[in-house]
């Protein structure tokens, strides 16, 4: 594992993103507005679920921020994964870093439960005690990759 991390921190376009002046700042601030964009619109949605914005039409709105939400979420995870890359040995071996990949792996897995439970009752989205206990779950996770993720630059 040691050998593949430091490969990745020798790649060319690693050394290339290391070594611009303007580049890694580009590369950070886009993965800040993604993170923004994919936990605004996840909470939005959650909120919804929950019963906030009841004026707004439950399944466009819900649909609207799940799209966005993707978007966003491919955003982070390119622009994580060259974060990551620059100095993957050091951040492989934190276990903030660990916390916040196996939050996003459970943040993961809470949506796919979610998805087949839409598709259970055969609907745009569920209504009841399990697509609100998801969707607070799911707001706790995400708030949690964001505490995590602010550590990793300070431990």
């Amino acid at each position: 594992m040691d050998g593949l991390l430091a490969g990745i921190e020798q790649l060319a376009l690693v050394k290339g993103l290391k070594a611009s002046f303007v580049a890694y700042p580009i590369v950070n601030a886009l993965h800040i507005m993604s993170i923004g964009a994919l936990l605004t619109s996840v909470w939005l949605m959650d909120l919804r679920i929950l019963g906030a914005f009841r004026s707004l039409p439950q399944a466009a709105f819900v649909a609207l921020l799940r799209r966005t939400a993707f978007v966003a979420f491919t955003g982070a995870l390119v622009t994580g994964a060259l974060l990551f890359s620059v100095r993957a040995s050091e951040y492989a071996a934190m276990p903030i870093f660990l916390a916040k990949m196996t939050l996003i792996l459970l943040a993961g897995v809470n949506f796919l439960v979610f998805m087949r439970l839409c598709r259970a009752r055969g609907g745009e989205e569920p209504a009841g005690g399990a697509a609100t206990m998801l969707a607070g779950l799911s707001l706790v996770l995400w708030m949690s990759v964001l505490f995590a993720g602010r550590f990793i630059g300070f431990l």
